[in-house]
């Protein structure tokens, strides 16, 4: 993987973006769409998620970007949540929450791994040059 120079560079938001799309389609379906404070909620989590590995990687140093990617597995996790409340309320199918519930797991392991990662690098120097080396093995897909 060549040097990260942008935070849309990073498998990781990548995978993200990818599940604030998947939620928002989820959550357009009528029952869940006339649910206007789940809806919101979750859409508002999920696309914490992606803000915070972004706005972590625009603040440059190591030990930020780790305090926000930390922040954006919190926001994943509450999204987790609410996915069960949208599953016992109905509005979503046992197989759409599978689908949903594994893609956030596996959002959450990449995230981990990408933190280990980083507080393996042991500089506090400035973000691009961190994640230039390899990060290839921590790639999760997100889709099957």
């Amino acid at each position: 993987m060549a040097t990260a120079r942008h935070f849309e560079d990073l498998k990781v938001w990548q995978d993200a973006r990818q599940f604030v799309s998947a939620i928002y389609s989820a959550s357009k379906q009528r029952a869940f769409n006339s649910d206007f404070g789940l809806r919101d909620q979750i859409r508002r989590a999920a696309g914490s998620t992606m803000s915070n590995i972004a706005e972590g990687f625009e603040r440059g140093t190591r030990k930020e970007f780790i305090q926000f990617l930390n922040i954006a597995k919190g926001s994943n996790g509450e999204v987790r949540s609410q996915l069960y409340i949208a599953l016992d309320q109905k509005y979503v199918n046992e197989t759409e929450f599978n689908i949903l519930r594994d893609s956030a797991v596996l959002l959450s392991k990449k995230l981990s791994a990408f933190i280990r990662y980083l507080d393996g690098y042991g500089s506090n120097s400035r973000m691009k040059k961190a994640v230039k080396r390899s990060t290839d093995n921590l790639q999760l897909s997100t889709s099957n």
